[in-house]
């Protein structure tokens, strides 16, 4: 518990100085023109060189971020002659792929939709239940007041998307969202309530309107508890530190038809066999995508995208990600953790070295962070001891707006990441930059969730939800439709799946011929054989060690 280093704690004086005129004072909103100039000037995803175009695939030519195509244009991890598919481990009728919120929501609803329990697997690369969701702090969007309406949040969401959006599942999801919120409190999620039992709800950046329903500041933690205890309760076959690493395809329809497994723990695979499989592996941060730091789990490493990619699956959006306005500057340890945007909901605002406020805390997340990256690259920015840069995030000030005690009483965890460090954001300002947050892309899909095509037909049998799925967000997501969108898409996934099983009468083969042509196009442009993919889990060891490491077993 450290707190502040001396050279740091001396500048606080400048923000407290100028307190009292910010409070007096909102300030303005920018115009379209002005966002569109912030960002083209400052975005990442405007920088150059940071891009290019793919060149294997079905959407060869596309430009996307080098992280993504050094993903995309890698060796699979198996050698298809290796694997005897002849021996099936798990024949089931839904296999899906991944335990965060859109995973476990697809596996209850085909559940739900008359899938059998026993018929299902799910499997997971780490935990049941460790995902971005659980990492999810602010709130979820949800139309339900009648001065709100399923209308103003489609509006709000496109705009928000910079028109990009793909507007029928922009529809389904601002429609599905009220009934997703009473079946989140049939199941027993606990959002916060006015006394006269309505939701509190907070506003968001880029919303007209009020819509945010928060549990303090866990909300995605909440509403993965209550879903991991309703898919514990219906006894559903799962396997912990088992990620798929690549689909099966049936080569006479070139549909899916299940899935490599690999247990990280022994290092063997198994074969799954499937009527319906759902993609649900969430997002890519630990990519780093722009030398960022990122909010994002452990296991983000974008393995959907790259397993839905060689069967076929068309791509969007992959040029541009999220990057969250408010990452942990400082202190180094929590570098890159989020500091959700509910803190400026309530009235926290952003100011630079100065103590001068220089962009309204409610614009767009994209918006937002040109803009503390424009002040930290003309020289208005703090200096952190190891060399990091940020700009202040005036906390105080939501106490000072909303009565003593608020924050500790919606923002706990945020209080509790901070003070653990010798910081009372009660008291004192928190220092913080952009960090990569979201996959606004990814495997385009349909309002069944059923994944598709470059010509827009669904590849038969495959499925995705969360994260992992393209179209919904546009080139940028408003604050609280992720976990809108992996509710919605998860259920739409699982009831798919379920009537998918039931047209499904006989079982599809098994084959990874879809790989054939795959390596032939990378054997062409000369990828070198140590570049794999997917890469599962993030390697933070360094050169250094790198150069020492033995394999002793």
């Amino acid at each position: 518990m450290c707190g502040y280093p001396s050279e740091i704690k001396k500048l606080i004086k400048y923000v407290e100085e100028t307190r009292e005129e910010r409070l007096k004072k909102p300030y303005r909103r920018l115009s379209l023109e002005e966002r569109e100039k912030l960002l083209k000037e400052w975005h990442p995803d405007y920088k150059p060189g940071t891009k290019r175009p793919l060149r294997v695939g079905v959407c060869k030519g596309t430009v996307v971020y080098n992280e993504v195509a050094d993903l995309l244009e890698a060796w699979p991890l198996i050698d298809p002659d290796q694997i005897d598919l002849s021996k099936v481990d798990y024949d089931v009728d839904v296999l899906v792929i991944g335990s965060g919120g859109a995973g476990l929501a697809a596996a209850l609803w085909a559940i739900y939709s008359g899938v059998s329990p026993d018929a299902v697997l799910l499997v997971t690369k780490l935990r049941l239940g460790d995902s971005n969701t659980v990492k999810a702090q602010g709130g979820i969007q949800a139309a339900d007041r009648p001065e709100d309406s399923p209308i103003l949040h489609f509006i709000d969401t496109v705009g928000g998307g910079l028109f990009a959006n793909k507007r029928d599942l922009v529809e389904a999801l601002v429609t599905d969202m009220p009934f997703i919120m009473k079946w989140l409190e049939d199941l027993g999620a606990m959002f916060d309530k006015n006394p006269d039992g309505s939701y509190v709800e907070v506003s968001g950046g880029g919303a007209c309107r009020r819509r945010l329903h928060c549990a303090r500041d866990y909300t995605g933690l909440e509403i993965l508890r209550v879903l991991r205890e309703e898919f514990l309760n219906h006894d559903v076959p799962y396997l912990e530190f088992t990620p798929a690493i690549e689909l099966l395809t049936d080569p006479e329809d070139g549909g899916v038809s299940g899935a490599v497994l690999y247990n990280l723990e022994t290092g063997e695979y198994y074969v799954a066999s499937a009527k319906a499989v759902i993609i649900a592996t969430g997002g890519a941060g630990r990519l780093h995508i722009a030398g960022f730091p990122t909010s994002n789990h452990y296991g983000a490493t974008m393995d959907g995208v790259v397993m839905g990619y060689r069967v076929g699956a068309n791509i969007v959006h992959l040029d541009t990600f999220q990057f969250h306005p408010t990452g942990v500057a400082f202190p180094e340890a929590i570098r890159g953790e989020l500091i959700t945007e509910k803190c400026r909901s309530l009235g926290a605002q952003l100011v630079n070295v100065h103590g001068e406020q220089f962009i309204h805390q409610l614009e767009t997340r994209d918006v937002v962070s040109s803009a503390i990256i424009k002040e930290c690259a003309e020289g208005r920015g703090i200096i952190t001891p190891t060399g990091a840069m940020g700009v202040w995030l005036d906390m105080p000030m939501i106490d000072m707006l909303r009565g003593p005690g608020t924050i500790k009483k919606a923002l706990p965890a945020m209080y509790r990441q901070f003070i653990r460090h010798g910081i009372d954001i009660t008291q004192e300002p928190v220092l913080t930059y952009p960090t990569l947050h979201y996959q606004n892309g990814g495997i385009e899909i349909d309002v069944f969730s059923r994944v598709l095509r470059p010509n827009g037909e669904p590849i038969p049998r495959l499925l995705a939800a969360g994260e992992v799925g393209g179209g919904v967000h546009g080139r940028n997501r408003l604050m609280g439709n992720s976990l809108a969108g992996i509710l919605v898409f998860g259920r739409r996934a699982g009831i798919t799946a379920a009537k998918t099983v039931k047209e499904t009468s006989t079982r599809p083969k098994l084959s990874l011929k879809h790989l054939e042509k795959y390596i032939e196009e990378l054997k062409s442009i000369g990828v070198p054989r140590e570049r794999r993919s997917p890469i599962l889990l993030p390697d933070y060891r360094g050169e250094k060690v790198l150069l020492r490491s033995l394999r002793i077993f």
